[in-house]
């Protein structure tokens, strides 16, 4: 989806529509995402919200309806089932989708490509932006290529030849760090990391270097997986003036470990590893984790043991902004079915 919680909010609202809009931010905030207009003058998501404000002084801030952004998120996925039972979500507003079975039979991915998206516009009022490819690496990187409201069709032999274009900073896999140590290194395009062998790769990013050298080339043989399993789950909250009080930490963690659980709940997961996450007034970060023999059973006990990890952390010397819980060790899950084959 494009600018999905903004679009949201702008189709909502006609007063916001052609205007820079953030969604999020406040006076302690992050910007949880902005419209393009917004983009135009360096607004981001995760970014703090007296940075966008002064990056565009005419920004408007929004606040959150994540019940609203989840309708709409089901209201696509539903459309999806129409074409294929092999759906990978990555978040409300992007998924893998695997569709070649042909259930309609349009003929090509491309065509089934453009027709989701016409029915998203028509059913939701809202654009999304597509990549069609053999694989799901180039398939994300594509989805990129034409946002807003776009479509990039990568067919197979052409794969390394778009990959060896882009900048290494695009690629799904490639953190901000490790962009920044490729750069030193002299690898700024796809290109220059395929001039490198997979021993090299290896011995400067260990067990990653495989996935360097395949994706160079346009390799990834990861299917989709409809029960791509979570690897956590967690909620957070930033405070809009800093707490040093143990009453008030402890009223905070009670409340973030309900956040959490209800998401818990509704992934239908459960884990042996909770971890409380403590940011402070001067922006240090720490976290403290507890694990179980056994997968935590409820609310009670989850919310239990983040407040045994705070103790740990008493008296406060300093100011807390953030108290955020997740839980961890999840349950796994059987893989996905097999990809087939499809004419792109």
């Amino acid at each position: 989806m494009d600018a999905f919680y903004a679009s949201v909010e702008q189709r909502d609202d006609p007063a916001l529509r052609g205007k820079p809009v953030a969604v999020g931010g406040g006076h302690r905030g992050v910007v949880a995402a902005a419209s393009y207009e917004a983009r135009k003058y360096g607004v981001r998501s995760a970014m703090p919200s007296v940075t966008a404000k002064r990056r565009c002084p005419d920004l408007v801030f929004v606040k959150p309806r994540f019940d609203v952004y989840k309708a709409v998120s089901w209201q696509v996925r539903e459309i999806f089932a129409d074409y294929t039972d092999l759906v990978e979500p990555l978040s409300l507003d992007e998924a893998y989708l695997d569709v070649s079975e042909d259930r309609k039979g349009l003929g090509s991915a491309r065509a089934i490509a453009e027709e989701i998206r016409a029915r998203i516009n028509a059913e939701t009022g809202l654009t999304a932006s597509a990549g069609v490819s053999y694989c799901k690496f180039i398939a994300k990187l594509a989805s990129d290529q034409n946002k807003p409201d776009g479509l990039c069709v990568i067919p197979p032999g052409k794969g390394p030849a778009f990959v060896a274009t882009l900048p290494v900073a695009r690629f799904h896999g490639v953190g901000p760090k490790t962009a920044t140590k490729m750069e030193r290194l002299g690898i700024h395009t796809g290109a220059d990391l395929a001039a490198w062998s997979l021993l090299e790769l290896e011995a400067h990013f260990g067990s990653s270097g495989r996935w360097y050298y395949q994706i160079a080339r346009g390799i990834d043989e990861r299917e989709v997986r409809p029960d791509r399993p979570y690897k956590s789950v967690s909620a957070e909250r930033t405070f809009d003036t800093d707490y040093s009080d143990e009453a008030d930490l402890r009223r905070e963690v009670r409340r973030v470990a309900g956040l959490a659980w209800q998401r818990i709940a509704r992934a239908q997961v459960a884990g042996r590893t909770v971890t409380l996450k403590v940011k402070y007034a001067d922006f240090t970060l720490v976290t403290r984790s507890k694990s179980y023999t056994r997968p935590v059973p409820d609310e009670e006990a989850f919310t239990a043991a983040g407040e045994e990890l705070l103790a740990g952390l008493l008296p406060v010397r300093k100011g807390v902004r953030l108290i955020g819980m997740s839980l961890h060790a999840l349950m796994s899950e059987e893989e996905g079915p097999k990809q087939l084959g499809l004419e792109i």
